[in-house]
Parts: structure tokens; C-alpha cells; sequence
């Protein structure tokens, strides 16, 4: 019987201290009847009885807020709706003229290297003339 006073006590005792916590944290709009002092009053005063209290009366439910998606800024149409046309029309044209500039510099990078010169494979580079190959240490 002992043991089970202890784990009633407990688990009143962790009740106690969990709507102590919920009661403190919850926003005081969702407070219902009395103000979020006199709630903590009535849960601190009241262990089993003001939790029990709390959970039936003073909690509110959460206001049917929906949640907030987020977006890129592209596929948000309030996002679009704001934008100008003529903010649109300045981003295209710097678009435009980036996209020539980029196609400037990738013409003048072709042009300025040198032509790839014909291989010979019997005489691959850095191998020498073909006096020399294959002959190592030879005097002449």
C-alpha cells in the first residue's frame, strides 16, 4: 500500500509541475475565465485539482491559425503582383546585356588560343628528333 501512495504521489507531483510549465508558457491570449496570474495562483495553490482545472477550463485551443508556407520569392503571386512592369522590363534588360557580355568573353577566349598544331605519331612531343630515339648515351 506504501508503494503505492509513493507512485500516486509521484506521478501527482509531475503532474503538478507540467501544468505549472504549460500554464507559464502558454500566451496570455489563450488564457480563459481569469487573467494568466490567477491561473498560476490556482495551479500553484491546487496541485492535482487546478491542473485538472487548467486542462478543462483556463486552457484555450489554439486559434485556428494555419500555417505560414514558405516560398521563393518567384512562385509567391503576391510577390509577383508587387513587382512593376517596368522593374520587370530593367531586370530583362540587365539580363540581356549579361548575357552579351558573357557571350563577348567567351568569343574572345576562342580567339585567343593559338592553333592546336597536327601531331605526328611516329614523333610524339618531347621525345626529340628521330636521330635521337631509343639511342641513350650515344656520342655522334
Amino acid at each position: 500500500m506504501a508503494r503505492l501512495l509513493l507512485i500516486l504521489a509521484l506521478v501527482a507531483t509531475v503532474f503538478w509541475v507540467y501544468t505549472i510549465v504549460d500554464c507559464a508558457v502558454q500566451a496570455p491570449s489563450r488564457h480563459r475565465g481569469v487573467s494568466k496570474g490567477a491561473w498560476m495562483a490556482i495551479v500553484i495553490l491546487l496541485p492535482v485539482l487546478g491542473g485538472i482545472l487548467w486542462f478543462v477550463i483556463g486552457r484555450g485551443r489554439a486559434a485556428g491559425k494555419t500555417a505560414v508556407v514558405r516560398r521563393a520569392p518567384d512562385d509567391d503571386p503576391e510577390f509577383l503582383g508587387r513587382m512593376t512592369a517596368s522593374a520587370r522590363a530593367d531586370q530583362d534588360e540587365r539580363i540581356r546585356r549579361l548575357e552579351e557580355e558573357l557571350a563577348q568573353l567567351d568569343s574572345e577566349a576562342d580567339d585567343t588560343q593559338p592553333p592546336k598544331k597536327p601531331t605526328d605519331p611516329d614523333n610524339p612531343p618531347g621525345k626529340g628528333d628521330d636521330d635521337t630515339r631509343g639511342q641513350r648515351g650515344a656520342v655522334g
